[in-house]
């Protein structure tokens, strides 16, 4: 389970257009890596749309926000258009990434057990890990994270 301070874990995905993006190479001052389970669910969408909302104040604040889940770059694309998303959303179809963030667990869905990604968000600086959220809600996740932000 990753915790605050530790080393941020990289990886290259690519993103909703097709490009290569490496978590590395990116040189903002905050990044959101934000995993959720799938486009256009309720949820899912509900969070994307609450970042949306909020992308003009985490820009004041240099922000690089990313989406991920086990979604294809054709499905991001979609959603991205249908629901006017500025930032990036990556695909992990083969898991890589969700598994080296342990955000896949077994959830209750309607009162099965399933496995599934469990909605979790971590903000980096500097290369370190500063705020690591698991089992967030999709209304709450970019309110709690822009505040983190403004008061750090």
């Amino acid at each position: 389970m990753i915790k605050v301070n530790d080393d941020l874990i990289d990886f290259s995905l690519y993103d909703e257009s097709g490009n290569l993006v490496r978590l590395s190479e990116l040189k903002n001052k905050y990044i959101i890596v934000y995993f959720y389970s799938k486009d256009n669910t309720s949820g899912c969408t509900n969070q994307a749309l609450e970042y949306r909302d909020l992308y003009s104040e985490f820009q004041k604040y240099d922000v690089k926000i990313i989406g991920i889940s086990k979604d294809t770059v054709k499905s991001h694309c979609s959603f991205r258009q249908k629901h006017d998303i500025p930032f990036t959303l990556l695909a992990d179809e083969a898991k890589d990434v969700i598994n080296k963030y342990d955000v896949f667990k077994e959830k209750n869905m309607y009162g099965k057990k399933v496995m599934g990604v469990l909605r979790s968000s971590f903000i980096i600086k500097d290369g370190k890990f500063v705020k690591v959220s698991y089992n967030v809600k999709p209304l709450e996740d970019a309110k709690n994270n822009l505040e983190f932000i403004k008061n750090n």
